[in-house]
């Protein structure tokens, strides 16, 4: 895993030069290893590595006969059958690295090169013939690829904040807000930037010297559940297609280690990477805090198989210590509170590995959150009349947010397309207009979620709400924290479950093999039936539990209130913020995760557009 940065443009001069340098050594923790340049007339690729595999031969910018210059962020994980593919059609290789694979297949299939590659990247090629770039994001969105455009050239990088170092004419997008608060992150291709763009999964940017920026898709994401099937061929199916795929992330020319919680589908990593590598260590990490640690089932299931465990707490010190870091590492808000014991487990990891596997997408292609299972809780609706239900809904706007009760009337009687903008939903329509002081009535929650809906009209609501994550919460909230905090440690975070292979078979599940009454991922847990323990297929998923509920009562209030009420973004309503801070404390409402969502937003803008606040800076409480 790796970083870059780099600009397309007429006359590169020595200001060009200095300027990516300078945004170079704002990602120098993603490639602490090695830093090279290529610079012509047109072009300047700066490249950061962390070197994993093809340890001697594989440093980037790579040039493949003075034709291509590429730079690549990832793995390949079908790079060796593609090797010995092209060498069948007559090419000869100097080294043993992927990215000489990647300039080959260039070369062979020009921008068709995409579809062929198994892996997660971003890509680079500059064609030096034809004096133009070619820019590539992976299926699944696993790493980022920022870019923006202006008079001088086209600028693109690993990451926001090196091109936020520099230009200083960026502007702030202050709209935003208004689909943050909703969803707890930036959807979409937008960011806080009105300049920057982030380069959505599954496309590539085409651009020469001489012509308009061109973005294409080569990827589409499609569910196609079968109508019948074998469920013992399927069971086979799932579980042959992970075996190889974790097989395929063990690749590396240094050591891998997991992460392990209580949930099945870091225990099937694990369990896979040991039967591959019983020497392998696993990972955990908690807080001392009943109901929020679930390190003492990681410990049980590493010692069932006698697999190494090292496990972590957290408290509320530790906790709040280096969010200013962790929140400038992230380059964008979002307010997940599991982003900081992911940070200080992948810094307690860097210390003895270069790579870690983990279990996100699981839940997003085999139907694996609670929520999915809403459909059965809400059957006593459907055979309501249309205008007996739109007649509790509006009954149901006089009952308090907080009743019990007025939440399962409003889904009840409400299109999922109308209500369902993800697995995180923070802040109501009504909420946010008396939190946002410049609403925005234009800019609705469904928005971030029409055109998805669109395309799996016909599909059934599981199909539906696991499309709408794939496109919108598993790319701006579950990747995007998973390669910024791995990367802020200099550490590659691999995602078995995040394949194209796996995704195919995971892709024509049935509604049933999903989900079969309240559990889910039925036949993920059907495929490893007999191999984990009992109690691991049993468990409930309970997500990643973090204290904050309990600490904004009492430990971290006054540290709250205070960095509320020094609140510097006029969008944000101080007073209302207070009172829900207070109502929080005080009643049985729980407001945390609208608190803990205003929070970041405050450090965030402190960090990156008044500049009142440094990465550096820590919290002390």
């Amino acid at each position: 895993m790796c970083g870059f940065i780099g600009v397309l443009k007429n006359d590169i001069n020595e200001e060009d030069i200095n300027q990516i340098t300078k945004g170079s050594e704002v990602i120098i923790h993603r490639g602490p290893d090695d830093s090279k340049s290529f610079i012509d007339e047109n072009i300047i690729l700066t490249f950061r590595r962390l070197s994993i595999i093809d340890l001697e031969n594989g440093a980037q910018p790579f040039n493949f006969y003075n034709k291509y210059i590429v730079v690549f962020n990832g793995e390949i994980y079908n790079f060796s059958e593609l090797r010995e593919e092209l060498i069948e059609k007559g090419y000869e290789f100097k080294t043993n690295s992927e990215i000489e694979v990647i300039a080959t297949l260039y070369d062979e299939y020009k921008k068709d090169f995409i579809s062929y590659l198994r892996g997660m990247f971003a890509i680079v090629i500059y064609d030096k013939e034809e004096r133009k770039v070619i820019i590539t994001r992976d299926h699944f969105g696993i790493k980022p690829l920022y870019y923006f455009e202006n008079e001088k050239g086209l600028y693109f990088s690993s990451e926001l904040k090196s091109l936020w170092a520099i230009n200083e004419n960026l502007t702030y997008n202050k709209d935003e807000i208004n689909n943050y608060l909703t969803v707890q992150y930036i959807p979409g291709e937008k960011t806080l930037f009105n300049e920057i763009k982030t380069l959505r999964p599954g496309y590539f940017i085409e651009k020469s010297i001489d012509s308009d920026l061109e973005i294409n898709k080569y990827f589409e994401l499609e569910l196609n559940p079968m109508e019948e099937s074998d469920k013992e061929k399927l069971k086979k199916e799932i579980y042959n297609s992970l075996e190889d795929s974790v097989k395929k992330h063990m690749v590396s020319d240094v050591p891998v280690a997991t992460f392990l919680s209580s949930g099945i589908d870091s225990s099937i990593t694990t369990y896979l990477a040991w039967k591959l590598n019983p020497d392998i260590t696993a990972y955990s990490i908690g807080f001392n805090i009943e109901g929020y640690d679930e390190t003492p089932y990681a410990k049980k299931f590493a010692d069932e198989f006698g697999i190494k465990f090292k496990c972590l707490k957290l408290d509320y010190k530790d906790y709040v210590r280096n969010l200013p870091k962790i929140i400038y590492h992230m380059d964008t808000p979002i307010a997940d509170p599991s982003i900081i014991p992911l940070y200080y487990i992948c810094k307690e990891v860097s210390n003895k590995f270069k790579v870690v596997l983990s279990g996100e997408g699981s839940d997003e292609f085999f139907g694996g959150y609670n929520i999915y299972t809403e459909d059965n809780s809400l059957k006593v609706f459907e055979k309501m009349p249309k205008g007996f239900k739109k007649l509790m809904l509006a009954s149901s706007k006089l009952i308090p947010n907080h009743v019990k009760g007025k939440s399962f009337i409003e889904r009840g009687c409400t299109d999922l397309e109308d209500r369902y903008v993800g697995n995180a939903r923070i802040f109501k329509e009504e909420e946010k207009h008396k939190i946002i002081n410049n609403y925005k009535e234009n800019m609705k929650s469904t928005d971030i979620t029409k055109e998805f809906f669109r395309k799996v009209e016909n599909l059934d609501n599981v199909c539906k709400r696991q499309y709408v994550d794939i496109n919108t919460w598993l790319v701006g909230d579950i990747l995007s924290k998973a390669d910024r905090m791995s990367m802020a440690n200099s550490l590659e975070l691999r995602v078995p479950f995040l394949d194209k292979e796996v995704f195919r078979v995971a892709s024509k599940l049935k509604l049933e093999d999903k989900i079969n009454g309240f559990t889910t991922k039925h036949m993920l847990r059907e495929a490893f039936r007999g191999i984990l323990p009992d109690y691991v297929y049993e468990k409930k998923k309970l997500g990643y539990p973090v204290p904050i509920r309990v600490w904004l009562k009492d430990e971290l209030y006054d540290w709250a209130k205070e960095i509320i009420l020094s609140n510097p973004v006029k969008e944000i309503n101080t007073e209302v913020a207070i009172k829900m801070l207070e109502k929080h404390r005080s009643t049985k409402v729980d407001y945390s995760r609208k608190i803990w969502s205003i929070i970041v937003y405050i450090i965030w803008y402190r960090l990156y557009i008044d500049k009142s606040m440094l990465p550096e800076e820590e919290f002390i409480v």
